[in-house]
């Protein structure tokens, strides 16, 4: 799989017995071809949405879910596959899968797709996402480039 930056390989790691995602510019050639190995089952029958979510949701601490409302041709438009799974719900929406380490990253990044938007997971990016707003409307309802707020002197 190419994610636009990288080239990525899912393959049976010996070491810890499960199916594993590998970097192609990590890998070091075995000489001459390597050790034979028994094929197996693949462990899903859409490997790209496999390979997509190990690698833009599943290692990090918050697994965002999200519906948002446009096309799947918009969509992937503005969620590249290094970040986002995108998966269509009808002909105006989407599944969007994205991970992140922070609930910020994930406020930023959603309302940064410039859809309209539904949050399903995690629960507390709700509480978040109303105490940015509130942060953001605070800092919108400055009508004038001035002094720092009251509460920054």
């Amino acid at each position: 799989m190419h994610t636009g930056r990288r080239w990525y390989l899912l393959a049976w790691d010996t070491e810890k017995s499960d199916w594993r995602n590998f970097r192609i510019d990590r890998l070091r050639p075995r000489v001459p071809s390597g050790p034979k190995f028994t094929a197996r089952p693949l462990p899903d029958e859409d490997i790209v949405r496999y390979l997509s979510e190990g690698l833009t949701s599943i290692p990090y601490r918050y697994q965002g879910v999200f519906t948002l409302c446009g096309s799947v041709a918009a969509v992937i438009d503005e969620v590249p596959p290094t970040l986002g799974v995108v998966e269509p719900r009808d002909d105006h929406s989407c599944t969007v899968r994205i991970g992140s380490d922070s609930l910020d990253q994930l406020a930023v990044w959603v309302a940064a797709f410039g859809f309209e938007f539904e949050v399903h997971e995690p629960p507390e990016l709700l509480d978040h996402l109303r105490t940015l707003t509130a942060l953001l409307a605070r800092a919108a309802g400055q009508n004038k480039i001035g002094p720092p707020p009251q509460a920054c002197r």
